[in-house]
This record gives structure tokens, C-alpha cells and sequence, in this order.
């Protein structure tokens, strides 16, 4: 509300009470007319007596309590007095979730901080080094620097590797109520945006497609559930085969297992690995690559009827049993897969001619047929003799544990699979820009521990019946606040972290009593 001075024509002055209501103007009251200018202060000081009765009908006065409007007054100003308390404000819900778990784990052993912030970071926000200090002084005032992450890299050394994973086992035992009875292993790669190559990266069979990027091989151990038990780094060029006996045998003699089976997929095995495994004592399910097995074997896996989810068993002889087993939505799988293969054949040859680069594409040059130097047609005879494996797989195994057992089992391989995904997906690992072996190794490490971490919330979550994915929770708490006040006469330090109705589903991870029954 405010005054109007309204000017008639007659010269007369009219003093108005008016108020603007979406963008309109009201005129509330005419308050009088000032026939001389000495008139105008008197009827100017009515009209802002009637704008104060007014304001006073439309709010008044809290008496309740013997609360006045002095009191409102005292109330904004203790407001204001309690906002200069504040001496910083951090967005780091995300960060104090992961804080617990790191430390529930047990990598709190590790006393250094940098190793702390590294492993949070490349949860929360995964990215390059120079943007995790960036993301570390923006959010959390930490000093580390660009420099002291890179010289924290260099000196992380392998002994650092031994520890995270002792603690990881450890871990995993005490999660697995002591017994490590399955091992899966499965390898991946990691590609350098490079040119160039060394003694550790090399070109190599990319499972991600950049066959011409140098990249290194990283295997990688876990238990039933997915925990992560152990990794190992290998030359980007090494056959992946030759990747896995080396692990487990290390593994298997410093934690001293015993009574435990390895689980492998069918690419990491040929005759000489399943011949060192047997040697070494060690139990194993691996993938069977029943396609290359004899003519015998062959004939008699084509002739067993095929029923759906049924897997019948075939005795090679010194303890191994092949068991092959048909689903039909596995059946429909490969024939869908072989015949969208074939449609894109079909339509990249449909001159007869292609290039080296052309024939050596993965999966279809098996159905291409060579006539002379440069023609080239598919062989439909292969594509019906292709079609009589649809819905079959093949399981090699050493043990006499029930079949659907040894199903189950390699089955479970999807947990290491998973695991790289994460790794890839969630924890970024790759693509890697460090050069320095120290450096590789140090970020393999830190992404290694996030693995963990990651996995132990998910399961935290799962068993406090938190229907979320660790992606969400993170996501969730990364718009929760801390404020810190710091008191100005006794100089106590307060900090409240600050969660709002939104953030309930995720409250009972900011609760001691979480951690504690934990």
C-alpha cells in the first residue's frame, strides 16, 4: 500500500490510499481533498494512519504468548545473528555414506588421507586426477593438489596392493561366515588414449573394440555375491589364458584354502591350462567349448534329444565330466543372432568384394567362403550345420557335485562380469591416461577399492531393506548439506548435517546406530 497524490482539473489535490494486486492498481481509500497546499501534510498524515490500522487488521499482533511485534523483531535478528555463525556449508552426503563403508570394510587401516579421498572420489565423481582435486577444493576445502595426487601415485607402492587386498579377504570371509568356497575369474581390458607403446602396453585383442589403442589386461578374482578378492595386471598383448593360473595359485597359497572350486569361462581355457589345474589339486567348472571337441563327441552331443532346461552328461575319463545343457530361449537367441549376422553380411557383400579389414570382422567371417583372391560368398552349408548347436552349453568339470549344482556355479560368472561393468560404468577406470607403470598400477588399485566399497553399501542397503541402487543412494546424497557454526565466545564448533523430508528413504545411513548393528 502506498499514497496516491491525484491531481483534478479543478487544481484540487485528492490524497488516495491505493495497492497494486497482479499488476493492477486498487484505489483502497480516498482519504481527502487539498483545496490549499497547506492541507496536503495534514491529510498525508491521516493517510498513513489509515495505511497502519489497516496493515494492522490484516496482520495482527501475536498476543498469545506476550508476543509482540518487538518480538518478531528479536526473533529475525537472533536469525541473522545465528546465520553469521556459519562458517561453511559442504555438500557431502555422498561422502560421509561412503566414509562409514570405508571404514566398516576395514581400509581404515590405511592410515592416509589422500588414499581416503582418492578411493570417495572415484565413487562420487569419477574423473580425471586434475578434476578430482578440482571437485576436492570446491566441495570439501581439502588441500591436495594436482601434484601431491600425482606424487601420492608414485610412491603407492606394492605393498599398498597386499594390504587392500588382505583387507578385502578379510572382509569377504567375514561376510561369507568364514569360507571362500567358489572362485570366479574372468579378465577384461583396459585401453590408453595413446599412440605409442611399451613394455606393459601393448596392442592387443580389445574386448572393447580399440584394437588400436595400447591397452593392458586386467584379471580379476571374486567370490559368490561378486566381493573382489583379488586382481592382477597383465601386457596388453598376453594370451589371457596364461593370465589366471598365476593368480590363484598365489591366492590359494597365502590365504590357505582348501575344498574350493574355480570357475572360468571357456576363452581362458585350452588343454594345457586344464592340465595345470589338475596337476595343482584345484577343483574347476569351466565353459566347454563343445564345438571343438572329436567327431565322437560331436555326433553323440548332436544326437541327445533336446529338452528345455535339461542337461545331459558325458564321462571323458580321469574324473572330467561334460555336461551339455539345451534351453529354448537360448536356441532362440542364436538363431536370432545368426540371422541378423547374416543380414549384415548379406548387405556389406553384396558386390562380391571386400577388403582384409572386411573378412577379419569378429563373428562373421566364419560363414564367408573364398573364391579365388578377392570373391567372396557366404556358405549357407555352414549356416545349417551352425544352426544344430542352437540352445546347447557346454560345462567341463573335475568335481562329482550334482549337474544343476555345476549349472548354477557357472552361472555365477555374471558377478565378475558385473563387477567390470561397475568398474567401467560406475567407477570409470577406463579409459586411463597415466603413463608411468607406478601410476597405472596405483589407479588399478584405487579402483579396486572402490569396488569393494561399492559392493559392500549394496549389500548394506539390500539387508536394511533400502530399495534403492547404490547409483541412486549416491545420487540422493549428494544434495545433502552439512553447516557448520562456529560459536563466537566460547568458540565451540557445530556441525549439523541437514537432511530434509525427501531424504528419509536414506535417513538410517546417517544413524550411528546403523553403523553400529552393522
Amino acid at each position: 500500500m502506498f499514497i496516491r497524490r491525484k491531481k483534478y482539473p479543478s487544481g484540487n489535490v485528492g490524497i488516495i490510499v491505493t495497492e497494486k494486486i497482479n499488476g493492477k492498481m486498487n484505489e483502497l481509500a480516498t482519504i481527502g481533498i487539498a483545496k490549499e497546499p497547506e492541507d496536503l501534510d495534514s491529510l498525508i498524515s491521516k493517510a498513513r494512519e489509515w495505511i497502519e490500522r489497516e496493515q494492522e487488521r490484516r496482520h495482527p499482533r501475536l498476543d498469545l504468548f506476550g508476543e509482540d511485534r518487538k518480538g518478531c523483531e528479536t526473533e529475525l535478528l537472533n536469525a541473522e545473528q545465528m546465520l553469521s555463525c556459519i562458517t561453511n556449508i559442504s555438500i557431502n552426503g555422498a561422502d560421509l555414506i561412503l566414509d562409514r563403508v570405508f571404514d566398516s570394510v576395514g581400509f581404515n587401516r590405511i592410515e592416509d588421507p589422500v588414499f581416503r579421498q582418492l578411493v570417495k572420489a572415484q565413487l562420487a565423481y569419477p574423473a580425471s586426477k586434475a578434476a578430482t582435486a578440482e571437485y576436492l577444493k570446491n566441495h570439501f576445502d581439502e588441500d591436495v593438489s594436482l601434484s601431491k595426487i600425482y606424487r601420492y601415485l608414485d610412491k603407492l607402492s606394492d605393498s599398498q596392493h597386499e594390504i587392500v587386498q588382505d583387507i578385502s579377504v578379510l572382509h569377504t570371509r567375514q561376510v561369507l561366515n568364514g569360507r571362500i568356497g567358489v572362485l570366479f575369474y574372468d579378465v577384461t581390458t583396459l585401453y590408453f588414449e595413446a599412440d605409442y607403446e611399451d613394455e606393459l602396453r601393448k596392442t592387443g585383442f580389445s574386448k572393447e573394440g580399440r584394437h588400436r589403442n595400447p591397452q593392458i589386461i586386467l584379471g580379476l578374482l571374486v567370490s559368490v555375491g561378486g566381493y573382489p578378492l583379488a586382481y592382477c595386471i597383465h601386457e596388453g598383448n598376453k594370451y589371457e589364458g596364461h593370465t589366471m593360473l598365476p593368480v590363484v595359485t598365489e591366492f590359494v597359497r597365502k590365504y590357505k584354502l582348501e575344498d574350493f572350486i574355480v570357475v572360468a569361462d571357456s576363452g581362458l581355457m585350452n588343454s594345457d591350462n586344464i592340465a595345470d589345474l589338475e596337476a595343482n589339486g584345484y577343483k574347476y567348472i569351466i565353459g566347454a567349448k563343445i564345438k571343438n571337441e572329436s567327431k565322437r563327441i560331436q555326433e553323440w552331443i548332436l544326437s541327445q534329444p533336446k529338452v528345455d532346461k535339461q542337461m545331459v552328461e558325458y564321462d571323458k575319463g580321469g574324473s572330467r565330466r561334460l555336461l551339455v545343457g539345451y534351453t529354448d530361449d537360448r536356441a532362440r537367441k542364436d538363431a536370432h543372432n545368426r540371422e541378423k549376422g547374416i543380414q549384415r553380411l548379406e548387405k556389406a557383400y553384396q558386390r562380391d568384394t571386400l577388403t582384409k579389414d572386411n573378412i577379419n570382422k569378429r563373428g562373421y567371417n566364419k560363414f564367408l567362403k573364398m573364391e579365388g583372391d578377392i570373391k567372396v560368398t557366404i556358405n549357407y552349408d555352414k549356416l545349417e550345420a551352425d544352426a544344430k548347436w542352437d540352445g546347447l552349453k557346454g560345462y567341463l568339470t573335475n568335481t562329482n557335485i550334482p549337474t544343476g549344482e555345476v549349472y548354477a556355479a557357472y552361472h555365477n560368472l555374471w558377478h565378475v562380469e558385473r563387477a567390470f561393468r561397475i568398474s567401467k560404468s560406475k567407477i570409470e577406470i577406463r579409459p586411463m591416461f597415466h603413463f608411468t607403470h607406478r601410476r597405472i598400477k596405483a589407479h588399478v588399485c584405487i579402483c579396486f577399492v572402490a569396488l569393494k566399497v561399492y559392493k559392500e553399501l549394496e549389500r548394506l542397503l539390500k539387508l536394511s531393506n533400502v530399495n534403492m541402487s547404490v547409483d541412486k543412494v549416491l545420487a540422493l546424497a549428494q544434495t545433502i548439506v552439512t553447516i557448520q557454526m562456529t560459536l563466537p565466545k566460547n568458540k565451540q564448533v557445530i556441525n549439523r548435517t541437514m537432511l530434509m523430508k525427501r531424504h528419509q528413504r536414506i535417513a538410517q545411513l546417517f544413524s550411528e546406530e546403523f553403523w553400529v548393528t552393522r
